[in-house]
This record gives C-alpha cells, sequence and structure tokens, in this order.
C-alpha cells in the first residue's frame, strides 16, 4: 500500500470517527440540529453571512444584519471565515444554514482528527500513534460539549502549527516557516480564541527547544521572524474591525467577567463521556465549560510517551515542550485564579477579547493527546494491542448517539421580507432585553431568509444600543413601543403572539388589529408579519 494510499484511508477512518461521535447527526443532517443552543443558531447565522456577503462585498463583511444600527456586528463574535468558505459552494447552491453547519461540524471533527494523525505519524512513522493522538485531540470531554460552537472543533491548525514549529526548529527550512504561517492565519480566520492559543502554543515550544536552535539561532529565528510577519499581514485586515469593536463599543473584557468563565483544578477530573460520566464522573461535572479529563487510556499512553521520551536524548526537547504546553494549558484555563493570567492579561492585548479562559484548557488536551501518541509509538505493543487502545480511548470519550432538535426550515412568512421593495427595517416581537438575548437566537438564524436590517439579535457580545432600544421595545403592544420603534426607523415588525403566553397572545393580536399604522403582510406558523407605517 503506497504511502497517499494509506493516508486515505486513515482519513476515511477519522470521518467515520467523526460520523459515529456525532451520530445520528448523519443520518439526517438537513433535519438534525443543536437549535436548542442560541450559540448554534449564532454559528449558523455567521457561516450564513459570510456565504452571502463575501461574494458581494467583503469590504463590508464585518457590517452584519444584526443589532442594527450598530456597526461591525460580526466582530461581536467569532469570524469563523475558514469554515464558512468550507461551507459556502453549499451553501450557494441553497442548502440551508443548519445542513451547512452539520456538514461543516463533522467535517472540522475529521479534519482535527487527521491532522493530529499528520503530526505524529511525521514525528513517529507510527500511523496507528497518529490515530490515537488524532482521536483525543478531536474527540474529548470538551470538544463534544461544543457542538454547538463549530469553532471549537475546528482545531487543525493546532497541530499543523506544532508541527510545522518543530521543523523550523530542526531545519531552518522556509518551506515549514511558511506553513507555520498559514496554520496561524487559518486559526485567526477561525477563531481569535485559537489564534491566541496558537501563540502560546509556538511560544512555550520555541522557549522550551532553546537549546536546540541555539547554535543556529540567526536562521531560525529569522524564520520564524518571517513566520511571524507573514501571519500578521494577513490577521491584519481582520484584527481592524474587533479593535473597533473594543475601542467604540467597548467589548472588551474583564478579569471580572473571565473568572465566571474560568475552569476548576475538580474540572479536570470532570468528563462528559457516557462511560466515564455514569460511573464517577458526574460527581464533578457541574458546568459544560469546565471539563478536561482526557481518559485512562491516553493518560496512561501520555505518561508511557514521558517515562520512554525522556530517556532517549532525541525525544526530550519534544516531550519537555509538550508538558509545558499542557502545564500552560492548565494554569491559563484557571483565569484570574493565578497571578499568570493576569499578568498576561496586562502584556498581551488579544487576551483581553476573550471571556472563556477555561478553554485555554484545550491545550492540555492536545498535549496529552501527542503524549499519548507518541507514547504508544515508542512502546510499540503487538498490532492487536494497539487496534484496542485507540477503541477504548474512543469509546471512553463517546457521548453518541446525542438528542437532537428538529429543524423543519426557516418559516416562510420571513421570504416575504427579501421581496419587500424600499427600505426595511425589522423589529421582532417580544424584542427582550439584554439579560434574556439569547431568546433572539432564532430570529438572527431566520433572518438568512431576508439579510434585511434587524434590530434584534444575539451574540457573544451585546452592544450598549441593543439595551437602549429593549427599554422601550419591550413594552410591545403599548404605544410607548410603537412612539420608540417609530423614532428608531423600523418599518416592518415580526409578531410572534405564542411567545407572550397564551393568556396575552390573544390579547396582542387584538391590539395590533386596531392600529392603523400596522398593515398585516402576511401570516404563517402563526407567526405574524406586518408593514409599521
Amino acid at each position: 500500500m503506497t504511502s497517499a494510499t494509506r493516508r486515505t484511508a486513515a482519513a476515511a477512518v477519522c470521518l467515520l470517527l467523526a460520523i459515529v461521535h456525532t451520530w445520528p447527526l448523519a443520518l439526517a443532517p438537513g433535519r438534525h440540529s443543536r437549535n436548542d443552543n442560541g450559540d448554534a443558531q449564532l454559528n449558523e447565522w455567521i457561516m450564513a453571512w459570510v456565504a452571502h456577503q463575501l461574494p458581494r462585498d467583503p469590504a463590508h463583511l464585518f457590517e452584519g444584519n444584526i443589532f442594527y444600527p450598530a456597526h461591525d456586528s460580526l466582530a461581536f463574535s467569532e469570524p469563523l471565515i475558514v469554515p464558512a468558505v468550507m461551507g459556502a459552494p453549499l451553501a450557494w447552491a441553497g442548502a440551508s444554514p443548519v445542513l451547512v453547519h452539520n456538514l461543516v461540524l463533522i467535517a472540522g471533527f475529521a479534519l482535527t482528527a487527521f491532522a493530529g494523525l499528520l503530526l505524529v505519524e511525521a514525528w513517529t512513522g507510527d500511523m496507528l500513534a497518529g490515530l490515537l493522538t488524532g482521536s483525543m485531540i478531536a474527540f474529548n470531554t470538551h470538544t463534544l460539549t461544543r457542538t454547538a460552537q463549530i469553532q471549537g472543533v475546528h482545531l487543525y491548525g493546532l497541530p499543523v502549527a506544532l508541527l510545522a514549529t518543530d521543523r523550523v526548529i530542526r531545519s531552518g527550512s522556509w518551506k515549514w516557516a511558511v506553513l507555520l504561517a498559514a496554520s496561524m492565519a487559518i486559526m485567526g480566520y477561525t477563531s481569535g480564541y485559537l489564534i491566541v492559543f496558537g501563540v502560546v502554543m509556538v511560544g512555550i515550544a520555541v522557549l522550551v527547544r532553546t537549546p536546540e536552535w541555539r547554535r543556529d539561532a540567526k536562521v531560525v529565528l529569522s524564520r520564524l521572524a518571517g513566520a511571524t510577519a507573514v501571519a500578521a499581514a494577513i490577521v491584519l485586515p481582520l484584527s481592524i474591525p474587533y479593535a473597533r469593536v473594543a475601542r467604540e463599543q467597548h467589548m472588551v473584557r474583564t478579569l471580572d467577567v473571565v473568572k465566571d468563565y474560568s475552569a476548576t483544578l475538580k474540572g479536570y477530573l470532570a468528563t462528559a463521556g457516557r462511560v466515564h460520566f455514569a460511573t464517577w464522573s458526574g460527581h464533578f461535572f457541574r458546568e459544560p465549560i469546565d471539563s478536561f479529563f482526557p481518559g485512562v487510556v491516553v493518560l496512561v499512553m501520555a505518561a508511557t510517551g514521558v517515562v520512554l521520551g525522556l530517556r532517549r536524548p532525541a525525544w526530550r526537547g519534544r516531550i519537555w515542550m509538550l508538558l509545558a504546553i499542557g502545564i500552560a494549558g492548565v494554569v491559563l484555563s484557571l483565569g484570574p485564579a493565578t497571578p499568570v493570567y493576569r499578568w498576561l492579561f496586562a502584556i498581551f492585548p488579544p487576551l483581553r477579547g476573550l471571556r472563556a479562559a477555561a478553554r485555554f484548557g484545550i491545550l492540555f488536551l492536545v498535549a496529552i493527546a501527542v503524549l499519548g501518541g507518541i507514547g504508544l509509538a515508542l512502546w510499540k505493543p503487538r498490532r492487536a494491542i494497539v487496534f484496542a487502545l485507540i477503541v477504548l480511548a474512543n469509546l471512553e470519550s463517546l457521548r453518541a448517539p446525542f438528542d437532537y432538535r428538529d429543524f423543519n426550515g426557516i418559516p416562510p412568512v420571513y421570504r416575504l421580507l427579501a421581496h419587500e421593495s424600499g427600505r426595511v427595517v425589522l423589529a421582532e416581537q417580544p424584542f427582550y432585553p439584554r439579560e434574556a438575548v439569547f431568546e433572539n437566537a432564532p430570529y438572527v438564524l431566520n433572518s438568512t431568509a431576508h439579510w434585511r436590517p434587524l434590530m434584534n439579535g444575539y451574540s457573544g457580545y451585546t452592544p450598549e444600543t441593543y439595551q437602549g432600544y429593549a427599554d422601550a421595545f419591550w413594552y410591545f403592544p403599548e404605544e410607548r413601543a410603537f412612539a420608540a420603534m417609530k423614532a428608531a426607523g423600523v418599518t416592518h415588525v415580526i409578531v410572534h403572539p405564542e411567545r407572550f403566553g397564551e393568556r396575552d397572545a390573544a390579547k396582542v393580536i387584538d391590539a395590533i388589529s386596531n392600529r392603523a399604522d400596522m398593515e398585516l403582510v402576511g401570516v404563517s406558523q402563526g407567526i405574524r408579519l406586518y408593514r409599521l407605517r
């Protein structure tokens, strides 16, 4: 079997594992959804918006249609440009945002597993050891609790950046420096978290392995500097709207906010894997963001990799590097509970845009997974044992089958807005206050049927202007709500009577029906579209 054939087979196995770990998503990817979670609907909107706007007006890519009239609304969350471009051909062919999201989700899992596999295969020559690593980077308790957040599974940039950094340190090759720059750019155009993780990981790798490159410092540092410059130049256009939002709309995370989204040491005993959760780990599993137990198999293999690797001079640099990355991941995931995070927060501005410090735990999981693959490769047990360990490791992390919510399409009334002539500014009612802004997530997804300016919104950040409108719009159908909507330039209103509760739904419809300034345009599935005159 040729190398290309073996890798094709390995890629197919990674795809199969992605299907298994998200089961039964592959059976009906256009109908199953994680739309019980507002983040899934937000990510579906982001990818649909990028596919819609990129070929039409790329200069205004970040001027999303939500949270009107706030600017740069795409920058309130992750850009997801790389996943969106992957799914764009499907979107252009007419696939729903849910179908695109689900297929790109499965692809992200598979690509992450394959990238981890290639990393360890490149280091050890052992593809099966690489499969253990790839499995555990892609399918672990953290990634499998973040299926509603697609950036949480598109992690392939991390192992690729680690491989490229290792090669630059060992060879000083420009080819690998270019790959390093490309992997960092890919992470940047996927997620702000990912590029910060990548910078931290590469910085630690270069620092820990100083003895290896010190003699060729001029060559190695020039390659690393070149990679940094290229990556920075590529990411610069992306960083501008985020910097503008931070400056003009005050989207900066404080340490108090970060504290609420930090991990705890107890979380490293927590796992959502069905086997462990049902037997012992459920006691520790309190919050989804605080779950980082990697599994017994990979922990034992990682310990094996440390013991055997440190005995071999050729492996010591990599082992110490991985241990340092893993430790840094744990420490930083604890957020402001340690002085390390507070120090880095003060000197590294990109960190101030991140809210969930707990996600640094992915660096721990990546390091353990790579060490596990190295341990398996250096131990070299019989093939049957290798297969058994890979299967057991995946069984430990398995959460499937998942319970998905049915997606039956966007209500037809929304498509009427796409054909409305003249200026359209939409407000949907109920219009929720900041504390319940997640209730707007279905409105955001439904706006993909028309792309008209929408005053409602849901994202990782809620602009200050939103609450000002919500303070008045919330009183709909009282007169003060109508006056405020007209003053804000609202031209159309979509009303969801059932969201007002059974007792008030009829009253809301009656109140609207008696108004001369509300013209009914259409009704579907109980949702009513009006022109506001």
